[in-house]
């Protein structure tokens, strides 16, 4: 069984050399992928592969070999870091489709609605354990560090699906779970090409603070094309937050609003949005609310932030690549 290199985020900072590096790195990866879910039971075999052959951008393997390219290039131990990574994202996606009762992944029927949930977690928490004893093989260093990335990413995701607590303010708890859901794992991407790579320990540090910061503005992103996208444009049929009753940041802005014109859409929003009519009109008033502006701001700023870590750094190809990686990041259409 086989799996194709999926196509990666456009990096134009890139050379052409170093996009040749990144995409024959990808390739590795995408063998180690195979190799380490290979099972001798077939169904397995099929159900481990399925989101990784439906697609993907590939976003945080081709981050840790970016980084690597700060310090000694790509090599065998950053290839398995990155494909650990993949393989940890990957596990979550079954575990997430499952909690959202999502119907479809990448443009491909998802691994619950193909199977069941029984099996979507259990393939979930095999693919975890397969990231894990890719790790495994690269010292307790990295263990240490995949371990804590779970414990943030499960903690992440669990404060994700509960409400803001009494007497917190919502927009920061929900920046707060940001960083934990999707911002630990692409910072652990970003700090493990740094270590494998043969960066010094000051670069190690900045690589993850980098990837920390840009995993929040993807993510930030990603609640912007679930409003403002159209249906087809993506593989994710837009408003699927909303209907989910999700209050991510656009939202939350548009609730914290003062204004008594708003009054229609902060009812749609905190209502029951299943049924396709109110849907539509709740995306209709916040499309071009200020709160999407605001929100829109806001990513904006965060990639900019992340930008600014690695002022340090001296001008090279791969540093030119991170930063506008950065740019690709928020300015993102799916």
């Amino acid at each position: 069984m086989t799996s194709a290199t999926p196509g990666v985020i456009a990096v134009p900072g890139a050379s052409d050399a170093l996009s040749a590096r990144l995409a024959e790195g990808l390739e590795a990866v995408e063998r180690v992928i195979v190799e380490r879910t290979r099972h001798e039971d077939d169904f397995i075999t099929e159900a481990n592969l399925h989101l990784a052959q439906a697609g993907g951008k590939r976003f945080r393997p081709m981050l840790t070999m970016l980084v690597a390219e700060l310090g000694e290039g790509i090599n065998d131990d950053v290839v398995a870091a990155a494909a650990g990574v993949e393989l940890t994202h990957l596990a979550s996606l079954y575990h997430d489709d499952v909690m959202d009762e999502a119907e479809m992944r990448r443009g491909a029927p998802s691994a619950n609605a193909k199977y069941d949930n029984s099996t979507a977690i259990l393939v979930g928490d095999l693919l975890f354990g397969s990231a894990s004893d890719i790790i495994a093989d690269l010292g307790p260093a990295a263990v240490k560090i995949q371990a804590q990335t779970f414990i943030r990413l499960c903690a992440g995701q669990i404060r994700d699906d509960r409400p803001c607590p009494e007497g917190t303010d919502a927009r920061e708890y929900y920046r707060s779970v940001l960083a934990d859901k999707t911002g630990v794992l692409v910072a652990t991407a970003a700090r493990y090409g740094a270590m494998f790579g043969g960066c010094s320990p000051e670069v190690v540090a900045m690589a993850t603070e980098y990837g920390e910061r840009l995993g929040v503005a993807f993510q930030l992103a990603d609640d912007l094309i679930d409003i403002a996208s159209q249906s087809g444009e993506t593989g994710k049929t837009p408003g699927t937050d909303l209907r989910e009753g999700k209050r991510t940041l656009p939202v939350l802005n548009a609730l914290a609003s003062q204004d008594p014109a708003d009054a229609e859409l902060q009812r749609l929003l905190v209502s029951d949005l299943r049924e396709d009519a109110d849907l539509a009109r709740a995306l209709e008033l916040l499309r071009p609310h200020q709160a999407m502006a605001d929100a829109r701001q806001e990513t904006l700023a965060v990639g900019q932030r992340a930008k600014e870590v690695l002022a340090p750094l001296p001008d090279s190809d791969a540093k030119s690549a991170l930063l506008a990686l950065a740019e690709g990041v928020v300015h993102r259409a799916g």
